[in-house]
């Protein structure tokens, strides 16, 4: 079996019900999510073994996340308990026009404090096939950038394939900042995966003739700055998600990949997701998509449809992580989005 290992920070998510306001608020619903552990649960519920290594303090809440993890089959062996506290995000939840907007409360968690020496990643990596990192954990401190760029010198000393979700995070960092650790960590990176705006304000390709606030894709402008990366970075595949937003519950959903020795790109069958149940999570469904398909052997196209079909189908799931079957998806994938009841 494959063995997919992701690095990140896991966060209690507190979130308003039924789209009320935060100031509306008296109670919340409590999961836990993060960019990282999202990708390897949905991994582990298509079949691999997946491994999610981070920090958590050594207290009752550091063990409800690794719970969280554990329900879903994801390891947690390499978890190092440590530091004060668990990071914290607060989601209110949008609607129509009215955008969803998110709280941190990261500051200080264990994963920004901790060092490098409190993982062995010879060991982690020792027969892992795979790693993948978002531009979220680099975001996060200076030492949890320093331990992602650790994390993958070791990664590529062992040979795994590595991809990356640029996820560019304004609430957390500045572009210029951005720019400066991110590209320096691109040396590592086999599968570059983003959309428009992290292409832009972390690696500085922006898209030609393309506007998605105004539902404005130039396809042709994904090509040209998929090949631009291509040939600064030597990616692999270069990959992103196309998200034309009408409003809060209702956005266009496509992508697009190329190869980057073939130089061959594709753009994905789209779908029209109405009503939007969450979008958090939706690109790091998207991310565990395209790995999916690429340790299954697919083709890039192949990869992509399936990837752009797991990712709608956790637009209607309440959560950060996509609760969906690898048949399920393949459902989707054959043309059937009926949302029949199946008996």
């Amino acid at each position: 079996m494959k063995r997919i290992v992701t690095l990140g920070e896991i966060m209690l998510r507190l979130s308003t019900p039924n789209n009320e306001r935060l100031i509306q608020a008296d109670e919340f619903d409590v999961c836990y999510g993060g960019g990282e552990a999202n990708v390897a649960v949905s991994l582990a519920n298509y079949g691999y073994d997946a491994e999610f290594v981070t920090a958590l303090p050594k207290h009752q809440m550091g063990d409800c996340a690794i719970a969280a993890l554990r329900k879903y089959g994801v390891s947690t062996k390499h978890i190092a308990r440590c530091g004060d506290r668990i990071g914290i995000y607060y989601l209110e939840t949008g609607s129509a026009m009215r955008p969803s907007n998110v709280i941190y409360d990261r500051a200080g968690s264990s994963i920004a404090t901790v060092g490098a020496d409190a993982f062995d990643f010879d060991e982690i990596f020792a027969d892992a096939d795979f790693f993948h990192f978002t531009g979220i954990t680099p975001a996060i401190s200076d030492s949890a950038a320093e331990l992602t760029k650790a994390a993958l010198i070791a990664a590529k000393k062992h040979g795994v394939t590595v991809s990356v979700d640029l996820n560019f995070r304004k609430k957390l960092w500045s572009s210029e900042k951005a720019k400066k650790v991110m590209t320096d960590l691109m040396q590592y990176v086999d599968i570059c995966i983003g959309n428009e705006e992290d292409a832009e304000k972390v690696l500085g390709f922006k898209a030609s003739d393309s506007d998605v606030t105004k539902g404005e894709l130039n396809l042709k402008g994904y090509e040209e700055i998929f090949n631009a990366m291509a040939d600064r970075f030597g990616f692999k595949y270069i990959v992103s998600s196309l998200r034309q937003s009408v409003s809060a519950s209702n956005n266009g959903w496509s992508a697009c990949i190329m190869d980057g020795k073939t130089r061959k790109f594709y753009h994905s069958r789209a779908y029209t997701i109405t009503p939007i149940v969450d979008r958090v999570g939706g690109g790091d469904s998207f991310a565990a998509g395209v790995i999916c398909g690429m340790l299954d052997g697919k083709s890039m196209e192949e990869a992509l449809e399936f990837a752009v079909a797991a990712s709608a189908l956790k637009h209607t799931i309440p959560g950060d992580f996509n609760h969906v079957s690898r048949e399920e998806v393949e459902t989707l994938v054959g043309g059937d989005g009926s949302g029949r009841v199946q008996r």
